[in-house]
């Protein structure tokens, strides 16, 4: 079992470690959010649905409109709480569909980078930044090593970069990774204007 420490919440960050499906659901939630309130927002959901780890089958099989109230809390589990509850059970559906339920079957069996860049990929929700910071997450901190992940994952995968959720071991490391986001959103910025 791996040590996650992206929550930066010991119970949030003990389910990430051991539960492939709250790394997944929390990764889903990394966007327009706080990343260690993303991460967090797994466990508040367990608890919510007052189970220790969490269900595909039980997410895709939930009632919609009840999904959505569990997500909108208060507090909420995301700022967009309904359209989290609706990718979420997405995300759950498929992977009922197509990997017997199992988060970790997406890459359980995987022979390169490639094929678990393209699995991810095709996640809902998960477009190309979100799928090869996935990938750099699985390589670097869950032990997901099969050839060429770190080429899979892009500029993510380098080794003792500081760019995303995938570089986050600490709170220093988090400081890090949060003031790589705010130059590159500064250079972008400044690029955008001359």
């Amino acid at each position: 079992m791996p040590t996650i420490r992206i929550a930066q919440e010991p119970a949030a960050d003990d389910l990430l470690g051991r539960d492939p499906l709250a790394l997944l659901i929390g990764m889903l939630l990394d966007q327009q959010f706080p990343m260690e309130r993303a991460f967090a927002g797994p466990a508040l959901l367990a608890q919510r649905l007052g189970t220790d780890t969490l269900s595909a089958a039980a997410i895709a099989d939930a009632d919609p409109d009840a999904l959505k109230a569990v997500f909108a809390g208060p507090p909420a589990v995301h700022r967009y709480p309904g359209s989290m509850a609706e990718r979420t059970q997405a995300v759950c559906r498929l992977l009922v569909e197509r990997y017997e339920g199992r988060a970790e079957n997406l890459w359980a069996d995987v022979p390169d980078g490639a094929t678990l860049l393209r699995r991810v990929g095709e996640l809902p929700g998960f477009g190309a930044q979100k799928a090869k910071i996935l990938v750099a997450l699985l390589g670097k901190q869950y032990g997901v090593t099969p050839s060429g992940w770190r080429e899979a994952a892009g500029d993510y995968g380098t080794d003792g970069a500081r760019r995303s959720v995938a570089d986050v071991v600490d709170p220093t490391s988090l400081a890090e990774v949060r003031a790589f986001k705010q130059d590159a959103k500064a250079a972008a910025k400044a690029k955008k204007t001359s």
